[in-house]
């Protein structure tokens, strides 16, 4: 199973950005899907998740400014982003919880990240 994350980029405080996260592969079922982002110098952090069940969680700090969604037809998540702030800068990385075909059994994967970087 293989993400590809994109979306990122440079963007004013105050905007937004849409990531998506597109995954491939032989796969039975995604479960649980999220987004976490690492700034320069820190641990990597959640920022969102979903459920299998369309249930989310968001970090404090973007709650009410992002938006965690899936389209399971397309094996796609995404993070809608806005109301942008400086201190949202650092690179994102999706995750996804997917069941293989060949095995049935489930596996954790990482995408490769992709940097927002919001200017003041």
């Amino acid at each position: 199973v293989q993400l590809q994350a994109s979306g990122g980029g440079l963007v004013q405080a105050g905007g937004s950005l849409r990531l998506s996260c597109a995954a491939a592969g032989s796969i039975y079922s995604i479960n649980a899907v999220g987004w976490y982002r690492q700034a320069p110098g820190k641990e990597r952090i959640l920022v969102a998740t979903m459920n299998s069940s369309g249930s989310t969680n968001y970090a404090g700090s973007v709650k009410g400014r992002f938006t965690i969604s899936r389209d399971n037809a397309k094996n796609t998540v995404y993070l809608q982003m806005n109301s942008l702030k400086p201190e949202d800068t650092a690179v994102y990385y999706c995750n996804a919880e997917a069941v293989v075909k060949s095995t049935l059994t489930m596996g954790l994967y990482w995408g490769q990240g992709t940097q927002v970087t919001v200017s003041s």
